[in-house]
């Protein structure tokens, strides 16, 4: 009286679905990616040298018109004396 009923076990085809397939392969899924990898890592790697060179150029210019301008003002002070 208490105890549960289980449901009776249903029985399972015979025969064995096989699912077909209705799309072809992807045609480039075989190539691999790691020549493009290499080259693009080259060319961040050039652009990031090409940035440092630049910015160190930048900088070098920067000093030198500082200089140039405090020799200036040093020598127009020592004429005017």
């Amino acid at each position: 009286m208490l105890r549960p009923k289980l449901p009776d076990v249903p029985t399972l085809p015979t025969t064995p679905v096989v699912p077909q397939q209705t799309h072809a392969p992807i045609p480039s899924a075989s190539r691999s990616l790691t020549p493009y990898i290499g080259a693009a890592a080259a060319v961040v790697v050039v652009g990031v040298v090409l940035t440092a060179l630049l910015a160190a150029v930048a900088i070098s210019a920067v000093s030198v018109a500082i200089a140039a301008v405090v020799l200036r003002s040093l020598v127009n002070g020592a004429n005017r004396r």
